[in-house]
């Protein structure tokens, strides 16, 4: 029986048993050993049983089974018993050194260690972790003990306007019809809501996730990425490979991104020798009225207030990354080196020079917890809503119901959903039906509705970083700024400036037990950027998850690539050390062959940590419905009344960060009432009950079938 313990006054259930528990303790004393520890591997493990008491759905579960096959591989009580040095030299032996998969993906446990040793947190917010033993080991101050520069913003809350408890739709309420269903409720289905509000409909807006009014977030890492994540973020493609970072929230992933905002060509701001993405999807059956194309991106830039980035915010990090690529390609009489932009990121915090203009605290991926992001959730969704739209938070949809299965053009009648408390619904669409969920999501719902080519062709930009260590003493302090401010287009890549707070900087830090340990310790010393790279088209969903293998011959090759680059720029800029996002943890210095360096420790993803946050494509736009799922204006192929106004519907990688260009894709497809004209004989509202399916549910696996799809799947 599950136990419980105090979390803030309530209890909460332990999501691990005695086993699994005991498993995490012994490993944390093994990963740790001939570490001076601040904490004890029994807060590490109780840490981690909250952490996974915030996560929605199974993975604790997952986690669970998947602790329990570690134990087994690793002797099971006999390495329970172990002293910790040698369950350290086993740990090593079986994991670190394997080149087996089931191995090398039960490997990821470290970064569940990790967490719940640099995710430490006591209770009473920032004024209660004043003296955080674990952050005080790091040298890390939390934003409110920093001090602030002359001229510089005050660290405090900023007041803005806000979705109202009124505009949500109670369980209890939920209506039997709505004039149009959005279904998801982030950048796509955000935009595809306000643009349909504007065009007289009575919107009600559908969102998996629960509601976080700014005011509500934290910089408590754990509970945010836990409770604003799809899987608390330990989402991955089926092989483990690939870690995909995705919003479940009111707001979707602009509550928990960056904020970068780029167009797929920026002039002067791309490389010239970048692939003409516009030009790309026209050579694939799949133009863009250009015009159209660009209001979407400025009504997106006016909305949010899209500026560029002060640059105070990245004084550190930022600055850091355009000064070693400066030096860097002046060395390297490449001419693409030449040629490539290096500058400072627009974004939605701000506006700069205002009063809501960004803090520069570091937690962008954990919402904002000022109140300085403008995201859809403080403008396209209030529009929403401040017209009489409601918003459905908590409530997952199933699949699209259809009226006559024989029935050319296809009419949606509507929508079935589950509510928080399991309880499923079915909501009929008067007008018409729009998917925006993102990719992933969407292409689930679709190809569960019996939509054919549903989830196919699918896209990613892929990162990996490289964290660098500066001279001793250096004390460039790079976690006292904007997360990411920088970037550099090399054409086929992109290199950008990125540092993460302590929990996620451990995630995301190379290196294994006291290595790992040290480079921590050196927070106030490194620096770290990212490259970004195209994996266009090669992803399909099977068994509702992403499957997508890089290729040795294309992927790999352009990622050793990039790696190589990154790591000389760091060098460039003064590094001693270079830490590339490899899975052993292995060190580059100066002086050394790097190219070599990458093929012999590059060789399968399993080798390298891979994540992406911008799923792209699997319902592509085209004229042909034997290649494309939605035709050219995002109107499913077949169906009179169904839209689909996300990423999904990009015919290839747009190779940047995919915010704004999902926003004019929405509104190039929802601007000027897309049911206009829907051939359902002016709206849906007289349909009877009688009605056809045109495929059956599908169900959510559950139970051992569930573990054992996903048994490794959530381990990073």
């Amino acid at each position: 029986m599950a136990e419980r313990l105090a979390l803030g006054g309530r209890g909460m259930r332990k999501p691990f048993g005695l086993l699994e528990a005991a498993m995490l303790k012994a490993m944390a004393g093994a990963m740790f050993h001939g570490v001076a520890m601040v904490i004890s591997p029994a807060q590490v493990v109780a840490n981690i049983q909250t952490q996974f008491s915030f996560i929605h759905g199974p993975k604790s579960r997952e986690i669970a089974l998947s602790l329990v096959v570690l134990c087994l591989i690793m002797g099971g009580p006999f390495f329970l018993l172990m002293p910790p040095a040698w369950r350290q030299r086993l740990l090593d032996r079986r994991l670190v050194r394997s080149n087996n998969n089931l191995l090398q993906d039960l490997a990821r446990v470290r970064g569940v260690i990790h967490a719940g040793y640099y995710g430490h947190w006591q209770d009473g917010g920032e004024a209660g972790n004043a003296d955080n033993p674990v952050l005080a080991q790091l040298g890390f101050e939390l934003p409110a003990a920093r001090v602030r520069g002359p001229g510089e913003i005050p660290l405090r809350f900023f007041e803005r306007d806000e979705i109202r408890d009124e505009d949500f739709v109670q369980a209890e309420d939920v209506p039997e019809e709505a004039d149009v269903i959005v279904i998801g409720s982030g950048a796509g289905g955000a935009v595809a809501a306000a643009e349909l509000t504007r065009a007289g409909h009575r919107v009600l807006v559908i969102e998996a996730g629960g509601h976080w009014p700014s005011a509500s977030l934290s910089i408590e890492e754990r509970r945010m990425a836990s409770s604003l994540y799809v899987d608390g973020a330990l989402q991955t493609s089926r092989d483990n490979d690939i870690i995909i970072f995705q919003g479940r929230c009111v707001g979707g992933s602009t509550v928990i991104n960056n904020g970068i905002c780029l167009r797929v060509d920026e002039g002067e701001r791309t490389h010239p020798d970048a692939n003409d993405v516009l030009g790309t999807w026209a050579r694939l059956g799949a133009p863009v009225d250009q015009s159209r194309f660009v209001a979407g991106y400025r009504s997106a830039e006016e909305r949010l207030q899209i500026k560029p980035v002060d640059r105070r915010t990245g004084r550190s990090n930022g600055t850091h990354m355009l000064g070693a690529w400066a030096a860097y390609a002046a060395a390297s009489g490449n001419p693409a080196d030449a040629a490539a932009p290096a500058l400072w990121f627009n974004k939605n915090f701000g506006p700069a020079r205002g009063p809501g203009e960004c803090v520069h605290c570091g937690y962008c991926n954990t919402g904002c917890a000022y109140g300085r992001r403008t995201g859809v959730a403080q403008a396209h969704l209030i529009d929403v809503t401040r017209a009489g739209g409601r918003i459905l938070a908590n409530t997952e949809v199933l699949r699209l119901r259809w009226r006559h299965r024989t029935e050319k053009p296809r009419v949606a009648e509507g929508v079935e959903v589950r509510l928080a408390d399991g309880r499923k619904r079915f909501i009929r669409a008067k007008t018409g039906i729009v998917v925006a969920a993102g990719t992933l999501a969407s292409s689930r719902i679709l190809s569960d509705s019996g939509v054919r080519g549903a989830g196919t062709g699918i896209s990613l930009n892929i990162a990996c970083p490289v964290v660098g260590r500066m001279p001793q003493g250096s004390a460039v302090r790079s976690w006292d700024e904007d997360q990411m401010t920088t970037y550099v287009d090399r054409g086929d890549f992109l290199i950008e400036s990125h540092f993460q707070p302590p929990m996620s900087m451990a995630a995301l830090m190379p290196g294994w037990f006291g290595e790992h340990a040290r480079r921590m310790q050196l927070y106030g010393e490194i620096v770290s950027a990212g490259v970004l790279f195209p994996v266009d088209r090669i992803g399909r969903l099977a068994g509702g998850k992403l499957e997508m293998k890089l290729r040795a011959d294309h992927e790999l090759v352009l990622l050793r690539r990039g790696l190589a680059t990154l790591a000389r720029v760091h060098f460039a800029g003064g590094a001693t050390e270079v830490w590339p996002g490899l899975a052993r943890g292995q060190t580059l210095y100066l002086g050394d062959d790097i190219d070599r360096f990458f093929a012999d420790n590059l060789r399968e993803p399993d080798d390298v940590s891979l994540s992406s946050s911008h799923p792209q494509g699997g319902n592509a736009r085209g004229s042909d419905p034997a290649t494309s799922v939605v035709d050219l204006d995002c109107r499913l192929h077949g169906a009179a009344n169904v839209v689909v106004a996300d990423a999904s519907v990009f015919p290839s990688c747009i190779r940047v960060n995919a915010m704004l260009t999902t926003m004019a894709m929405a509104h190039y497809a929802c601007a000027g009432n897309p049911f206009a004209d829907n051939g359902s004989g002016g709206g849906l509202s007289s349909i009877k009950d009688e009605f056809a399916t045109l495929a059956p549910a599908v169900e959510e696996p559950s139970g051992p079938d569930r573990f054992g799809r996903d048994l490794f799947g959530a381990l990073v």
